[in-house]
């Protein structure tokens, strides 16, 4: 794939979170933290899910999928923030940039498309409980996860070919801490505004096209739940599908509010960034295995059983 723009540049200089040493240091120190945490965190979830034949479900199916999201997503950009954390110049190659940019929206877009297909599971839980064995079958599980990676893949190409057929000319630093297109397009010296509504056109597609399942899949869920006449019963139906709500507001509210809102290189441009691409990833096992019964005990369990093999 040629890169098609008449300048000589070929790397772009990165602004980083902070240009103080200090900070920097304890930057390093607290996002090195976080790394290790999400790389344990969801490695810990794949394990369990893999190895407890009680979560051999389709719901967890999905989780397990989230979890190798997560290390995916978050391993795209935090290994090289803690390596420009710790370097005087904070560069990245054109081609590096654009990897970045891809591999960014394909985690990104498949995480969305994940997260609706897992609300769909709720509701047919919750909603058609008695058919849920039928209608979830292992055959639509997988096709539904590698539809969600077809779609988001389709995204990202798109995504990537409006950068490709930029122009570059002299301006080269992004005002940020990695690669992502909105902090691409103010360096561009082409006429950007057609690539600017592309993107918005494609995040609001991919945005809604997985919003609005989720929307309308809580929507029946709650009218169900209301409709369950002990107490002891809509508690335990809530709490199936609160930890996957905080997981869709942590993620969508970052994520909507980085790609339709202006580029201004503000500290809420890197907030929104960090909360998605860092914090999230370290979250969601967290969420997942705090508010969920049968993900503790299932810990609980997995850790006896090595325990006791080590003896």
């Amino acid at each position: 794939m040629a890169w098609r723009n008449h300048s000589i540049i070929t790397e772009f200089i990165l602004t980083g979170l902070s240009d103080d040493p200090h900070i920097q240091a304890l930057l390093f120190v607290l996002f090195l933290g976080i790394y290790l945490l999400t790389v344990m965190g969801n490695l810990m979830l794949l394990l369990v899910i893999r190895t407890d034949s009680r979560l051999h479900t389709p719901m967890y199916f999905f989780l397990s999928n989230l979890s190798f999201l997560d290390l995916c997503f978050s391993s795209v950009t935090v290994p090289k923030l803690l390596k420009d954390l710790l370097s005087e110049k904070k560069t990245i190659s054109v081609q590096g940039c654009l990897a970045q940019v891809f591999f960014v929206f394909i985690t990104a877009g498949t995480e969305a498309c994940l997260l609706s297909v897992m609300a769909y599971d709720r509701y047919a839980a919750i909603c058609h409980a008695l058919l849920y064995g039928q209608v979830m079958s292992s055959q639509l599980c997988v096709r539904l996860v590698l539809a969600s990676w077809g779609l988001a893949s389709l995204n990202s190409v798109i995504i990537v070919l409006l950068a490709i057929n930029l122009d570059f000319c002299e301006a080269q630093t992004i005002h940020h801490y990695t690669c992502e297109l909105p902090s691409l397009f103010p360096l561009s010296c082409s006429d950007i505004s057609i690539n600017i509504d592309i993107l918005i056109c494609s995040t609001l597609l991919h945005g809604l096209g997985t919003f609005l399942p989720i929307f309308f899949s809580y929507t029946r869920i709650v009218s169900t739940i209301l409709r369950i006449s002990s107490t002891s019963g809509r508690s335990k139906a809530f709490s199936t599908c609160s930890s996957h709500l905080i997981a869709v507001i942590l993620f969508f509210g970052s994520g909507l509010i980085r790609y339709l809102m202006p580029t201004s290189g503000s500290s809420l441009d890197l907030l929104s960034s960090l909360q998605y691409s860092a914090v999230t990833p370290l979250v969601n096992p967290l969420i997942y295995s705090l508010k969920n019964v049968e993900v503790k005990a299932a810990v609980r369990r997995t850790v006896e059983k090595y325990l006791h093999y080590f003896r």
